[in-house]
């Protein structure tokens, strides 16, 4: 009698500790969306009470680098929306990569170049459904498109790397393996559910 009690016990805890994860997962998904649906809109009707930006990318030539380079907003700030076609994923990508600043969003490593100045625009951003979980999936030409309020950047993916936590120099100007110009690079923890690796995803502008 008791092990039975015992064995109920247990299975409702399992059930428990599964319907935790389920709403862990999913319920958090649910949250991040709406967050970046409501960031997303926000930027987009600021960007459409400001002049028209130029097109950055394949085809409009070449592409302006900044004289200066341009200051970064305060943390939290909404500062572009970032594409990727092959995940059929957007997010809007704010300033900063404090805990707060990644809760809902993509961050924009401070100190790292802004989108489409010359040097590396790094952005961090969780391992979830939501966020980067299959950024694993890029390959070297794959396009990731950067909007802001002064551009519209395409960037072409060069190389996914897997290092360890300990790497920054993956987010200098120039990173190990890529050639000095106008950068981007993306990182998320690895492997998925876990965090001792960091998956590094680089890209130059396709222009």
């Amino acid at each position: 009698m008791v092990g039975r009690v015992v064995g109920l016990l247990l299975v409702s805890l399992g059930v428990l500790v599964l319907l935790f994860a389920a709403y862990a997962i999913w319920g958090d998904t649910a949250v991040v969306n709406a967050h970046q649906d409501q960031m997303t809109r926000q930027l987009e009707q600021q960007w459409a009470r400001e002049p028209s930006a130029p097109l950055v990318g394949p085809d409009s030539g070449p592409s302006p680098v900044p004289t200066t380079p341009r200051s970064a907003p305060p943390a939290g700030t909404g500062i572009a929306v970032m594409s990727i076609p092959k995940l059929n994923k957007r997010w809007a990508v704010v300033e900063g990569v404090t805990t707060q600043s990644l809760r809902y969003h993509p961050g924009h490593y401070p100190g790292t170049a802004m989108p489409g100045d010359e040097g590396n625009f790094a952005v961090a951003g969780h391992r979830t459904l939501a966020l980067f979980f299959n950024l694993d999936r890029l390959a070297p030409g794959d396009e990731i498109i950067v909007e802001t309020g002064t551009g519209r950047y395409v960037y072409r993916v060069t190389n996914v790397v897997i290092v360890s936590p300990t790497a920054v120099e993956v987010v200098q100007p120039v990173p190990p393996g890529e050639h000095a110009g106008q950068l981007l690079t993306l990182t998320t923890c690895n492997p998925k559910f876990n965090n001792y690796q960091r998956l590094i995803v680089h890209a130059a502008l396709d222009g």
